[in-house]
């Protein structure tokens, strides 16, 4: 995949299927996989695949190298595609894009966070379902050094997380918080120690995957529905999607492999 803040074309998001997990890999390790605007659209292609393809179960999204999940925006190209009005429209768009697209795919993601996240990472991994981080990982929102200001849908998914104090403590301080801190205030999911964390994220994520798909996409839609004001809520959409779990064939199996004692084979239908 080209890179657009390059003359080179570079590749530097990976994408893979590996049976019904799908991965993408920030692969930027020069500047701890910090995000070239080639990558925020191939982030968002990447996951328009995922979301049409029925053998995809669960998104991984991570950092390659160890070292960083992503740091951020890649500064260094945005005096070439940031510098004018135009320029700052289409990465302003790829962005909110590719961010709205991860946020709402019907499938479950996770973000495999090794070493620093910080900004446009933190809001990478806010955009994923679940984080799982290595014990020496660090979050980092550094806005408030550099004089930025964050709207509301950069700051409401946030929030929704760790509640409204820790997100200014976050904002306020633009300090760096470690991976006990962050899973303390409800940001991490799981803290695992780095010799362990490859072979737990992936039976995290088999496990994920071998669930009824039904089931876990009609959780994240009433979930996703909760966090809105009641009025605002589809309460249609909540009790239809709820409904298609008991009609599916996917429900009969799972009855019938709890009676045989066996592993249920779940086909997403």
């Amino acid at each position: 995949m080209p890179d657009a803040g390059n003359d080179t074309p570079v590749k530097r998001l990976i994408v893979e299927k590996d049976g019904p997990i799908g991965r993408v890999k920030m692969d930027n390790q020069t500047r701890r996989n910090a995000m070239t605007l080639g990558m925020w659209q191939d982030l968002g292609k990447a996951i328009e695949d995922f979301a049409a393809d029925d053998n995809i179960r669960v998104v991984i999204v991570s950092g390659e190298g160890g070292k960083a999940f992503c740091a951020g925006a890649d500064i260094s190209e945005f005096e070439k595609n940031r510098s004018s009005e135009e320029g700052v429209k289409l990465y302003n768009e790829s962005v909110e894009k590719s961010s709205d697209l991860l946020r709402t795919i019907d499938k479950p993601t996770i973000a495999k966070i090794e070493g620093f996240c910080v900004g446009g990472g933190v809001g990478i991994a806010t955009c994923c379902d679940m984080r799982l981080a290595t014990d020496d990982a660090i979050i980092a929102i550094p806005a408030a050094k550099l004089g930025l200001g964050y709207r509301v849908d950069g700051l409401k998914p946030l929030t929704d997380i760790i509640g409204p104090s820790y997100a200014m403590e976050l904002f306020y301080t633009a300090r760096k918080f470690t991976a006990d801190e962050a899973e303390r205030m409800n940001y991490f999911n799981r803290v695992i120690a780095r010799d362990e964390f490859d072979a737990y994220v992936e039976d995290y994520a088999k496990t994920i995957a071998g669930n009824a798909p039904l089931t876990i996409k009609a959780v994240k839609v009433v979930v996703k529905e909760c966090l809105k004001d009641d009025a605002d809520r589809d309460h249609a959409l909540c009790a239809s999607i709820v409904d298609d779990c008991f009609k599916s064939e996917d429900y009969v199996e799972g009855r019938r492999a709890f009676m045989e004692k066996r592993k249920p084979e779940f086909k997403g239908k």
